[in-house]
C-alpha cells in the first residue's frame, strides 16, 4: 500500500494533481457561469426555480431556453464529458511511473485544450477552433490510456 507520503513525493503524481486542480477549478467556474446566465437572463428549467418571480401562469413565462445560456450549459457537459475520463486515466496514468517532461506535456496539453475549448466556446469563434480543442484533449487521454495499456497493464 502506497503512503500519503509516498504519494507526495512522485513528481508525476503531484505534476497530476496540479493541473487536475486547475481543470477542476474551470469546470466549478463554468457550474456558476450558468447559474449567472440563468438569473440575469431570467431562464429558468424548473417550476420552483422561478417562484420568485411570479406565481401560476406568470412565473410560467421564465421557463423557456435561451441560447446563451444554452451555450454554457452545453460548454459544461462537454467538460463533464471530457475531464471525467481525463481524472480516471491520468490518475493510473501518472502512477504508472511515466516520465516526468511527457507526463507534463500531457497534463499542460489537456488543460489548455480544454480552457481554450471553453474560449471558443463561449465567444464563440469560428470552427474549428473548437473541434481541434476537443481533438487535442481527447487525444492527450488517448495517448495516456494507450501508455498505460501499453506498458503498465497486464492484458
Amino acid at each position: 500500500m502506497v503512503s500519503l507520503s509516498q504519494l507526495t513525493e512522485n513528481e508525476v503524481f503531484m505534476a497530476f494533481a496540479s493541473y487536475t486542480t486547475i481543470v477542476l477549478s474551470k469546470m466549478m467556474f463554468m457550474s456558476t457561469a450558468t447559474a449567472f446566465y440563468r438569473l440575469t437572463r431570467k431562464v429558468f428549467a424548473n417550476p420552483e426555480d422561478c417562484a420568485g418571480f411570479g406565481k401560476g401562469e406568470n412565473a410560467k413565462k421564465y421557463l423557456r431556453t435561451d441560447d446563451r445560456v444554452e451555450r454554457v450549459r452545453r460548454a459544461h457537459l462537454n467538460d463533464l464529458e471530457n475531464i471525467v475520463p481525463f481524472l480516471g486515466i491520468g490518475l493510473l496514468y501518472s502512477l504508472s511511473g511515466p516520465d516526468l517532461s511527457t507526463a507534463i506535456l500531457h497534463f499542460r496539453l489537456f488543460v489548455g485544450a480544454r480552457i481554450y475549448h471553453t474560449i471558443a466556446y463561449l465567444t464563440p469563434l469560428p470552427q474549428p477552433n473548437r473541434a481541434l480543442a476537443f481533438f487535442i484533449g481527447y487525444g492527450v487521454t488517448f495517448s495516456m490510456a494507450y501508455r498505460l495499456l501499453k506498458s503498465s497493464l497486464y492484458l
